[in-house]
């Protein structure tokens, strides 16, 4: 973990998620605290973005949010945490998340969290960062998108060296050990221009 000391954490923000992804979100939140990393994230208190947020706090650990006006009438931003910073948008939400992290863990989650995870996957492909994209799939929940990046590359609608760009493991405790596997990120020049 010696490079790796911020994650970003994309998921939920509902509360009517079945109780094992509360629980893997929890535990999520325990190991960011045990290994010291830094949680940087969208900086609610509600669903899997809370649960995460609240365990790494409960076990000593630092969190940063970033949260938009905006969401402020949909999302109660979370007091609690290390740092809170309310930004203009959306898009300067994204950047700061991106320049604040080092590595991605994307747990379950709706069409926000493949909205911000596919934008990372894009820059990427496009070799804009080389920062460790990982989904963790929970129950299994992230199967059914496996198999359709599976299809683009067998479609060929992607090139295969762009496999490389994101993994999927099963459990928060792999996606640690892939973690460690994967090669230390470099730094590259802020992506403003690309937000």
């Amino acid at each position: 973990m010696k490079k790796i000391q911020a994650i970003g954490v994309y998921c939920s923000s509902y509360d009517t998620v079945d109780g094992v992804y509360r629980k893997a979100a929890s535990e999520l939140g325990e190991m960011f605290a045990q290994h010291q990393i830094t949680m940087i994230y969208g900086g609610g208190i509600q669903g899997l973005m809370g649960e995460v947020a609240n365990s790494a706090m409960a076990h000593g650990g630092r969190v940063i949010g970033f949260m938009p006006h905006h969401l402020e009438a949909l999302e109660e931003p979370n007091h609690a945490i290390t740092e809170l910073h309310m930004v203009d948008t959306m898009h300067t939400r994204k950047r700061l998340m991106f320049e604040h992290s080092d590595a991605f863990f994307v747990l379950p989650g709706g069409f926000g969290t493949l909205d911000e995870t596919f934008e990372l996957i894009t820059w990427r492909q496009l070799e804009l960062h080389e920062k460790p994209i990982i989904f963790i799939s929970v129950n299994n929940y992230w199967t059914p998108l496996e198999e359709l990046t599976q299809n683009i590359f067998n479609q060929r609608f992607a090139r295969p060296e762009h496999k490389q760009c994101f993994k999927f493991v099963s459990s928060v405790s792999e996606a640690f050990h892939e973690l460690l596997k994967a090669p230390e990120p470099t730094p590259h020049e802020p992506v403003a221009e690309w937000v």
